[in-house]
Parts: structure tokens; C-alpha cells; sequence
């Protein structure tokens, strides 16, 4: 089987109908984190304004940690059934999850109910994303050349940073249109019920895509996966697996540490002030998206392995002096706005080196009958876990002890860790056609 000679338009609707799906993900599960302080304050009780804060990151966290459950679930549906469908069912349950949000009760209409139904809505979330990006990946890797797949993998990638910006935007513009006291009264509930229409434009785009030819290819020749799962975990697939876990691991934390909790460090700078941090970090991830696309492209070029492994270097190597002096740059006294912003880019940059070129290699490294399995379970292993847990352990370290370097600790240490043990255990892909038939039916070796 050959790569399908489609053209530059064809491939360009491919990638937006799989990436506006994906921005409206990221946008339902970020305005939680967006909006964490205040819903600290509609959730929980006010006696302990703290320990309230920290159970929402809680919360959102526990939206990260649940991730690879969603994952291994939509996963098995995804290599059964095909992309197409399962990834329409993950929209849908996002977004009913996400408006949801916006109708619950407040803590002091129904007490502790309020924060158990916030807690089951975001383990919706966290179980529907875990399908997401899986078919994703997957549905623009079954399409596109293997000369070009970092390429347009990237472009992709660039939908959980829009996804951010979007809910940053909206959370701007809702808050000054109707104004600081409505917002904190009923307002913020405004960007969880906009999710509804925006997962109704994108299943309306993903119905008309077809599926991806090499998942057609192999439901023709029976060649599909009888157990998706025992194919992925309980054979030598599981070796890759692993190897591919630890890979994300780092780039979760990166991913998370360079332009998530910028925004809750620059929060914590700026409190109450929630504007500057929003803008700050939206104009930072604007600036900086692009460069998902370039490192694609660039691992096209000279092999995903050196742009991740400098990713995960510079990271662990700059974090100090760079989140050191965005404290400095964010002073409410003298703020200094361009640099704040260019600090920011420069992390988000770093997530462009590890991030851009994952989607591409990890399509490479597993084969077509269990890809949707094998890509979804270790990205969510590494995002929602490597990555999610940064948001609570860095917050809860910094509040805590009020020292940046014990915030930093762990942030620093996975990507050290992962460079480490992906310098010697991660193969080089990009030479891996997924189109030959021995790619659809055994692991890569690399």
C-alpha cells in the first residue's frame, strides 16, 4: 500500500477537521485550570481560601491522572472499530461535560454536592481527552507522506496551544463585557457553556471526514485487531510501550512547566491581578506556536530523536534562571511586559522541540493494527501523568514554601531523567514508512 497522492488542499482539510476538534478539547479542559481561583471560590467553601485553591488544581489534576484510563478504553474502540467514530464520541462527551461545569450549582446553594459533581465532570473530561488526541494523531498520520508526516503531525500539534489561547480569550473578552462583578457573580459560567457550540461545529466537520485509507485498507483484508489490548500490552509491543512512556513523560513536563504553570507562577506574582497573567501567557503562546510547526518540519528533516533529546536539555538546564527572572519581569511594582512575554516564548519554544515531533514518532514506532491503543496509552501516561501532575506539585511546593527552587524541583527532574534514559533507549523513526505492510502488522524496532 501506497501513501495516498492527495493534494495540498485535501491534506489541509484533513488536518483542520482533526485539529478544530482537538482546539475545542483543549479548550473545554483548559478553562477549568484558566479559571481555577475563582472556581475555588464558587465550589468550595471560603473559610480556608488556600487549602480551596489547592483542592481545585486538585481537581484538574485528577483530570490529567485519569487520562490513560480514557485512553486505554477508546483506545481498544478506535483499532475495532476505527479513528473516525471514536474520536466523534470523545467531542461529544467533552463537550457535554465542559457545559455542564457551567450549570452546577455553587457551594453555598448546595454545599459539598457542588465540588463531588465538579470532581465527576472533570473525570469525563479527563476520560474523553484520553480517546482524543490518540485518533487524532493517528487519523493525520494514516494520511500524509513519510516524508512529510513531522510536518503536518506538527500543525496538529499546534491545537492544545490554540485550545489555551481560545479559552484565554474567551475568558478576557466574557470578564470585560460583562464587567468584573457580574463575572465573578454568574459570568465565568459563560466559556463552559460556549463549549456546546463549538463541539457542534466541530462534529459537524468531523462527519464528513471518510476514514483513514490504511484502517480501510485493513478492515478489507480482515487484517484488524481481534484484541487491540492484548496485541499492545501482553506482547513484545509492550517493551515499545514502555519506551515510548518515557519519552512523553519528559515532554508532558516540559509541556505543562513551560507554558502552564507560567500562567499559575505568574498568577501567584500577580495576585489578585488575573488579566496581566492571562495576556502575558496568550500573547507568549501566539508568538511562540509556530515553532510546533518548524521543529515538525525541522524532525523531517535531521530525525525527531536530536529535537526532542535538546528539547528535554534545555529545559532542565534553563528553568531556574528563566522562571527567576520572569518573577522579576512580572513585579506588579515595574512590570516589564515585553520581557515577561519573551520569557514565556522561550519555554514555549521548548515545548515546540519536544512536542512538535512526538505525534509524527510515535505513529512511526507502533504498527496500524494497534496504533490508536499503543499512540493514546503512553502519550496520556506522559501528559496527563508526567505533565498533569505539574500543575498541583509545583503550586502546592511554591505556596508552600515560597522558594522557586523547591517549586522547580520537579519540572527540572523529569526531563533530566528522560533525556537520560531517551538518549539511549528511543530509536530514530523518521525513516519508517507506516505504508509498507510489515508497519502495519509489528512494532518498529528502530
Amino acid at each position: 500500500m501506497t501513501a495516498p497522492q492527495l493534494s495540498i488542499k485535501d491534506l489541509r482539510r484533513v488536518v483542520i477537521a482533526a485539529a478544530v476538534g482537538n482546539v475545542i478539547e483543549w479548550y473545554d479542559f483548559y478553562i477549568f485550570g484558566s479559571l481555577a481561583a475563582i472556581l475555588s471560590v464558587q465550589f468550595f467553601s471560603k473559610t480556608d481560601p488556600v487549602a480551596a485553591f489547592l483542592s481545585t488544581v486538585a481537581i484538574f489534576s485528577v483530570g490529567f491522572l485519569i487520562r490513560p484510563l480514557g485512553a486505554f478504553v477508546f483506545g481498544r474502540i478506535g483499532d475495532l472499530v476505527g479513528r473516525k467514530y471514536t474520536f466523534l464520541i470523545t467531542l461529544s462527551g467533552m463537550g457535554l461535560s465542559t457545559a455542564l461545569i457551567g450549570v452546577v450549582p455553587s457551594y453555598a446553594r448546595i454545599g459539598l454536592t457542588a465540588a463531588i459533581l465538579l470532581f465527576i465532570l472533570r473525570l469525563i473530561q479527563g476520560l474523553c481527552l484520553g480517546g482524543e488526541y490518540g485518533g487524532a494523531i493517528t487519523y493525520v498520520a494514516e494520511h500524509v507522506p513519510d516524508a512529510k508526516r513531522g510536518y503536518y503531525t506538527g500543525w496538529l500539534q499546534t491545537s492544545p496551544t490554540l485550545g489555551i489561547v481560545v479559552s484565554l480569550a474567551v475568558i478576557i473578552g466574557t470578564r470585560e463585557i460583562v464587567g468584573t462583578e457580574a463575572w465573578a457573580a454568574w459570568g465565568w459560567r459563560i466559556p463552559f457553556l460556549l463549549s456546546l457550540l463549538m463541539v457542534a461545529i466541530a462534529i459537524y466537520i468531523r462527519l464528513r471526514l471518510q476514514e483513514t485509507p490504511i484502517f480501510q485498507d485493513m478492515k478489507a483484508k480482515g487484517q484488524t485487531a481481534m484484541n487491540p489490548w492484548r496485541e499492545a500490552f501482553l506482547s513484545e509491543n509492550f517493551k515499545y510501550v514502555v519506551i515510548a512512556s518515557i519519552v512523553v513523560l519528559g515532554e508532558g513536563c516540559v509541556w505543562y512547566s513551560g507554558q502552564f504553570w507560567a500562567l499559575y507562577f505568574l498568577q501567584q506574582v500577580r495576585k489578585p491581578d488575573v488579566l496581566t497573567p492571562a495576556i502575558i501567557t496568550g500573547i507568549a503562546l501566539l508568538i511562540a506556536t509556530p515553532t510546533l510547526i518548524l521543529f515538525g518540519w525541522l524532525s523531517d528533516k535531521i530525525g525527531r530523536k536530536p529535537i526532542i533529546l535538546g528539547g528535554f536539555a534545555l529545559a532542565a538546564l534553563t528553568y531556574y534562571p528563566l522562571y527567576s527572572a520572569l518573577g522579576r519581569a512580572a513585579d506588579p511594582a515595574n512590570t516589564n511586559y515585553p520581557l515577561a512575554i519573551l520569557i514565556v516564548a522561550i519555554m514555549v519554544s521548548y515545548v515546540g522541540m519536544v512536542y512538535g515531533p512526538i505525534g509524527a514518532f510515535l505513529a512511526e514506532y507502533f504498527p496500524a493494527r494497534i496504533r490508536y491503543t499503543s499512540v493514546s496509552v503512553p502519550y496520556h501516561i506522559g501528559n496527563g501523568w508526567g505533565g498533569g501532575l505539574v500543575p498541583i506539585i509545583t503550586t502546592s511546593a511554591y505556596l508552600s514554601t515560597h522558594s522557586l527552587g523547591k517549586a522547580l524541583i520537579y519540572p527540572i527532574a523529569v526531563p533530566t531523567i528522560a533525556f537520560l534514559l531517551s538518549l539511549f533507549l528511543m530509536p530514530e523513526t523518521r525513516k519508517i514508512s507506516i505504508w509498507q505492510p510489515a508497519a502495519m502488522r509489528a512494532p518498529a524496532r528502530g
